[in-house]
């Protein structure tokens, strides 16, 4: 039986020159295509951003990610906690993308040390302070404003600690401007953010806690307690500020994040949650030149 005509090449290459560089050409051709689909396949899958942010963003950054995720097919991871403490653990190396801070002096602080892209530096928004107490507090902090805290029935104010934390540096700053820090300074307590005060007295360990204007119009808070806002004059400007990390692996997403942030969505989000925008802080009230 005469072999087949495979066989017979098999057995003497000789009688077919181009088999094998067809062969050859048709691995070559096999590899390639498998390394684009590789490629786009890698492209394809989504990445997952690492925030680090203030405290008082909680709410605000949770409608935020959940927006972009949607839009995009990213994830978003974000971690929230004092300003003071992201700003010392970036500085060690900490594998954060973006930075989202109340004070705006430790994203220009990363900058300047070359830890931070400095063109995606960003004001986004000024952030506000409150007195708060639960819904049965018997003390009417709505009317009564700073003279509340020296209500005998307060035994114990949370407060952020201000060294880390920039609403506890604003809670000092106005506490001190009204003239009434050493008369309350014994009561003071002091979470390690902002949320944690909070915590304080929804725990009953205080009686009424100085917090972000974005956390008493929280979900959470806004039908649990009563508050009355710090004049603006009594404190620093809580100007916050956002950038992205020069270690960050995945510095367009980080970016895609903030024009997210910048857009008329982002900014109508802010607002919702509590937040001022820098230029509208800025502006003189209605009636004055």
């Amino acid at each position: 039986m005469p072999a087949s005509p495979l066989c017979r090449s098999e057995r003497n290459p000789g009688r077919r020159p181009g088999w094998s560089r067809g062969i050859s050409l048709s691995l070559l051709l096999s590899l390639t295509c498998l390394l684009l689909a590789a490629t786009v396949f890698s492209a394809a899958q989504p990445e997952t951003l690492s925030i680090a942010a203030a405290s008082d963003l909680r709410f605000a950054m949770q409608e935020l990610a959940a927006r972009f995720e949607q839009q995009t097919g990213n994830k978003v991871n974000v971690t929230y906690g004092s300003s003071g403490n992201f700003f010392a653990q970036i500085q060690s190396g900490a594998p954060f993308d973006l930075f989202f801070s109340a004070d705006s002096d430790y994203p220009r602080q990363l900058v300047a040390a070359g830890l931070a892209e400095s063109g995606t530096f960003y004001e986004y928004a000024v952030g506000r302070l409150v007195l708060w107490v639960p819904a049965d507090s018997p003390v009417d902090v709505v009317h009564r404003g700073w003279d509340a805290l020296l209500d005998p029935a307060i035994r114990k104010i949370a407060i952020a600690n201000p060294q880390h934390a920039p609403y506890g540096r604003a809670a000092v700053a106005a506490l001190k401007s009204v003239g009434i820090y050493e008369r309350v300074e014994s009561k003071l307590v002091y979470g390690e953010n902002i949320s944690q005060a909070a915590q304080f007295v929804q725990s009953g360990n205080a009686q009424v806690a100085l917090l972000a204007y974005s956390l008493a119009v929280s979900p959470t808070l806004q039908s649990a307690g009563k508050y009355w806002e710090v004049p603006a004059a009594a404190h620093p400007p809580l100007l916050q500020a956002a950038v992205v990390l020069r270690s960050s692996p995945r510095k367009a997403l980080a970016q895609s994040f903030l024009q997210f942030l910048k857009s008329p969505e982002g900014q109508s989000i802010l607002r919702r949650n509590g937040f001022t925008s820098p230029a509208a802080a800025a502006a003189p009230p209605p009636g004055k030149p």
